[in-house]
């Protein structure tokens, strides 16, 4: 088969189209060295890419992270060989986790050849922390466009605290291409109607409308008028038949920058596998290579060399530099040069804007912590988490957050003056409104701190099952976000099993990177908080109670400052050398404790270990791991008001579990702990028949 020459590109549209054509053919190489992977969007769709970043988006790829900079999301995700190829081609700039340059491509042509290759940095979906360039971590669908909606909610709210007059400093877009794989997955559903209620118009969603998934055409399943859902749900929607016509794509998104008071969503009508002969539009070209013959097809349709492989042409480099490049240093030096004016004229915002960059917290971040008085009523985890947040969101400016529709419930409503709610007509507000929309909330959470915000998100524990995608995406982008969540074991009692968090915590526990933390009075509410925002690369999890706890007298009982090293010895034999150990977390440990009195008193030597994070407690020595569970103390009991799974590693072979082996049941608190035995009494008893004892 003989081999075609690319002529060299004499006029405009023919190098738009050289470089279009090289999105798609190093799309399709990669994938079929790889024998694995998703070329037909990458085909489709690659003049939209090549349309958004050459004409469109201000970015520049020497400063990926740019604060100014537009975001860019491709949240059906398994098209990630249109972001590795712009990332090439715009010699995108690579940076560390201390946020500095590191003088080389993010994404080399060698990382393309070894695509889905062990180390490549062009991995099977995008990964945010893998990749300088990459905004989010996406491949779960719907995810990435949830996220982008957290993405322009930040834009809004920073650009109102912190923009002045001639001082445009956060005016960026965000967009975000999508599939119909996204649209039916409801965290899209969730999102869109939140946007559109915000009035979010720095938001543009592209739906790339090929008709096929992975089963076969969208007929068999997804025939809904998207059109009019969107419509409906307050967005501006725009059509360009063709997605080969670069000039309408370009109109489209110029109509959106011109939108005011709504987001844009573009329907963009594509051909999935476009330029292959026997594969374009069919489910064939979604997620296998085309293989070697077809492949040599599409490239003489491209009128490509068609036993090339990886071929930049010349000139595609100069075309990305000229455009994209030239284009978004520009807009970078006129950024530093207003922000250089802005740090004379407002130097304290300035300091903000730059500690916020690093993810480093203000001076003074923790004063006025609260400090809770020994009380055996006590404070409900969620009323001292209240006083706790009301501290943080006033020393720390870009901390805010909100609930699921739950505020009242959670206690997490910001209510100290000048807080406000976040809304279309008032984007400064502090509070944001989830609605009920869990999926999307946990989503828009990594969004906000993918801004570089500090956010949380709150609803009850049972319902971390519903935010639980966006939870792990969080960790594995190791992102600081938080997650409240309240009524975490039994303590709604009435309500019954279908709100009686049972196997969550060990579900959370088993996300690597997340840390979980139950706390088991008011003071360890107080220092769970005081561990979790200095976070910069983790995100975390509380579980905070209903109910009252009794505030633990720490003049009696260790400091609850132990709570950073994930597990600590609270109450102990005399001398320090137990018979027997009791281990608790949240509600239990003051039961623990209630017990270790009784044992006391029996003349039964105890001690009792706080275990508010497993997590916490695994990073730390073994030495002092093993000074709070002795290896030779083997009589232990561990409490806990959830599934006893993963106990084991604590207790040894030898130990007991108290737990929840079933679900729960409707009926008072008091009832409930005595069916299932979280009583002091149960847990001595318990203790006493390991050790032998009547």
């Amino acid at each position: 088969m003989g081999v075609t020459q690319i002529v060299e590109p004499k006029t405009a549209v023919e190098i738009d189209q050289l470089c279009i054509n090289t999105i798609r053919t190093l799309s399709i190489d990669a994938v079929q060295q790889a024998k694995s992977g998703h070329p037909g969007t990458p085909m489709a769709l690659a003049p939209l890419v090549y349309t958004i970043w050459n004409r469109v988006m201000r970015f520049d790829p020497q400063d990926p992270i740019w604060p100014n900079r537009d975001r860019f999301v491709l949240s059906n995700g398994h098209a990630s060989m249109l972001l590795w190829s712009m990332l090439h081609l715009t010699k995108m700039q690579s940076v560390n986790a201390d946020y500095e340059s590191l003088g080389q491509p993010s994404v080399t042509l060698d990382d393309v050849r070894r695509f889905r290759q062990l180390d490549s940095k062009a991995p099977g979906h995008p990964e945010y922390h893998w990749v300088s360039g990459v905004e989010t971590t996406t491949g779960p669908l719907g995810q990435g466009v949830a996220t982008s909606v957290g993405m322009a909610i930040a834009q809004k709210w920073l650009a109102n605290r912190y923009n002045r007059p001639g001082f445009e400093i956060f005016d960026y877009n965000i967009y975000a291409v999508c599939g119909d794989g996204c649209l039916m997955e409801g965290i899209s559903s969730e999102a869109a109607s939140l946007a559109a209620h915000l009035g979010l118009d720095n938001l543009c969603w592209v739906f790339d409308n090929n008709h096929i998934t992975i089963e076969g055409n969208t007929r068999i399943t997804f025939t809904e008028d998207v059109a009019g859902r969107f419509l409906a749900y307050g967005w501006n929607v725009l059509r360009v038949a063709d997605a080969n016509d670069t000039e309408r794509i370009e109109h489209a998104l110029d109509v959106f920058r011109k939108t005011t008071g709504r987001p844009t969503f573009i329907i963009l009508d594509s051909h999935i596998g476009y330029g292959s002969p026997h594969k374009q539009d069919t489910a064939a070209a979604h997620g296998e290579p085309l293989g070697d013959d077809e492949v040599r097809l599409c490239k003489r349709s491209y009128g490509w060399p068609e036993d090339a492989k990886f071929l930049v042409p010349e000139g595609v480099y100069e075309h990305f530099s000229a455009g994209i490049g030239a284009r978004g240093a520009k807009a970078r030096t006129e950024w530093t040069k207003l922000i250089d004016a802005y740090r004379t004229k407002y130097p304290e915002l300035a300091t903000e804007i730059d500690l916020m960059q690093r993810r480093e917290l203000p001076a003074g971040w923790d004063r006025n912590l609260p400090t809770f008085p020994a009380d055996a009523k006590g404070v409900a985890g969620r009323d001292a988490s209240a006083k706790v947040l009301n501290v943080l969101a006033q020393n720390i400016p870009w901390f805010l957050g909100g609930s699921a529709d739950l505020g009242p419930s959670n206690k997490t409503t910001l209510t100290f003056d000048g807080a406000g709610d976040f809304q279309a007509d008032s984007p400064g507000g502090k509070n944001l409104h989830f609605g009920i929309r869990e999926h999307a909330m946990a989503a828009i959470v990594n969004g906000l701190a993918l801004s570089k915000l500090r956010a949380f998100g709150a609803t009850f524990f049972i319902f971390s099952d519903y935010a639980r995608p966006a939870i792990r995406l969080s960790a594995l982008m190791e992102l600081p976000t938080l997650l409240v969540f309240t009524h975490e074991a039994m303590g709604d009692g009435e309500d019954g099993p279908t709100h009686q968090p049972v196997e969550q915590l060990a579900s959370l526990r088993a996300i690597p990177g997340l840390v979980t933390i139950r706390p088991g009075d008011a003071n360890e509410v107080v220092e769970a908080y005081r561990y979790v925002v200095q976070l910069r690369h983790q995100p975390a999890v509380l579980a905070l109670t209903r109910q009252p706890l009794p505030t633990l007298d720490r003049a009696k009982y260790a400091s609850a400052s132990g709570l950073a090293h994930g597990a600590y010895v609270l109450a102990d034999a005399p001398g320090g050398t137990p018979e027997v150990i009791l281990i608790a977390s949240g509600s239990e440990v003051s039961l623990a404790v209630d017990a270790h009195e009784k044992l006391g008193a029996e003349g039964i030597r105890s001690r009792v270990v706080s275990m508010p994070s497993w997590d916490i407690f695994e990073h730390q020595t073994k030495e002092y791991r093993d000074s709070v569970l002795p290896p030779s103390v083997t009589a232990r009991v561990a409490v806990e008001q959830a599934s006893t799974f993963g106990w084991e590693r604590y207790v040894g072979n030898s130990g007991r579990i108290i737990g929840m082996l079933t679900f729960g049941a409707s009926a008072p608190l008091k009832e409930l702990q005595k069916k299932f035995g979280f009583e002091p009494d149960r847990v001595a008893a318990v203790a006493k028949e390991l050790l032998g004892r009547r």
